[in-house]
């Protein structure tokens, strides 16, 4: 099962990962009468790669991961199970306090490559600089080391990079939110059709709902339905 890094606790005994992301999989495996073996990523970029076995040695038959359409060719996507908001961080005296006076001119963004709404930034984006690093951690040595503007990622993240380094201000609002699905390469439709009514299952019966509140998960919220 694969996973990009994020939303998933390590055990500090070295035991499995806990999170929003493990229970699903556990209620996934438990129906299916099958164990887990858990393949982390750095990032969703990477997870992508390894769905036609790109990475052979890593690939993934389940994945949890942000459904985004430049990944579409190679992975099946089912509805999302939750939205996760992106929005930005930005130096303390910053003049820049609400998200639509960040793409202008002269404006520097640190964003972590390959991420989804790095993927969303490129495609919308029409004055500001994206400038990529790996990882969140990344982004965000480059966004404090070389003075950069803004830097973006998930709200989740953003406010525990916030409660670490004091002083960057979180800006209200997002600027999209992050579709998170459960996914399986693509050509597999037994598999899709599978996850495809788990997920709508589990959003309609509560536990997703649960699990954002048990695991004390802030910038999420459960997608809608789809019929």
């Amino acid at each position: 099962m694969g996973c990009p890094y994020g939303y998933v606790s390590e055990d500090p005994e070295g035991g499995s990962p806990t999170g929003i992301v493990p229970d699903l999989a556990g209620r996934i495996a438990s129906r299916l009468g099958v164990g887990i073996e858990w393949i982390r990523y750095p990032d969703a970029g990477l997870l992508s790669a390894g769905a036609k076995g790109k990475l052979a040695e890593d690939a993934w038959d389940l994945a949890f991961m942000g459904a985004e359409p430049a990944r579409a060719r190679l992975i099946d996507f089912t509805a999302a199970y939750v939205e996760i908001e992106a929005s930005y961080l930005v130096p303390p005296g910053s003049s820049i306090t609400r998200i639509d006076e960040v793409d202008r001119n002269g404006v520097r963004i640190a964003v972590a490559a390959r991420a989804a709404y790095e993927l969303y930034l490129r495609r919308t984006l029409k004055h500001a600089e994206l400038v990529s690093a790996e990882g969140l951690g990344g982004s965000f040595d480059l966004f404090r080391d070389r003075g950069l503007e803004v830097l973006a990622g998930l709200r989740p993240r953003l406010v525990e990079e916030q409660a670490r380094f004091p002083g960057p201000r979180l800006l209200p609002g997002r600027f999209t939110a992050i579709q998170q699905a459960v996914a399986t390469p693509a050509g597999r439709p037994a598999a899709f059709a599978l996850l495809r009514a788990f997920v709508e299952e589990v959003k309609s019966d509560g536990t997703v709902a649960r699990l954002i509140d048990r695991h004390a998960v802030k910038g999420l919220s459960v997608a809608p339905r789809v019929d």
